[in-house]
């Protein structure tokens, strides 16, 4: 089993920026790949951003040029950086772990984006 811890969230104004960080703990070997996802109130589950075990990248339109979705090795440990928030960014960010077992995902973080 992988256990996904998030932190990092807060409120920030519009235009701000935030470093929301998700450790990985348990089953580290058996992680494909990470992606984080957004939910906003009312609103179905978003795919934000997608990191590959391989280092490659994907991101939502909305978000590219914007975020920037890493990992630290060493650390066990997945970040999005987030530049340039919007307020109807506000949501709970979740990150997700791909694994041969299925997928695992953390708790969340709210993210509240201000105008």
């Amino acid at each position: 089993q992988v256990q996904l811890v998030e932190s990092g969230g807060g409120l920030v104004q519009a235009g701000g920026s935030l470093r929301l960080s998700c450790a990985a703990s348990g089953s580290i070997s058996t992680i494909n790949g990470m992606r984080w996802y957004r939910q906003a109130p009312r609103e179905q589950r978003e795919l934000v951003a997608t990191l590959t075990i391989g280092g490659s990248t994907n991101y939502a339109d909305s978000v590219k040029g914007r975020f920037t979705v890493s990992r630290d090795n060493a650390k066990n440990t997945v970040y999005l950086q987030m530049i340039s928030l919007k307020p109807d960014e506000t949501a709970v960010y979740y990150c997700a772990a791909q694994t041969e077992e299925g997928w695992y995902w953390g708790a969340g973080t709210q993210v509240t984006v201000s105008s």
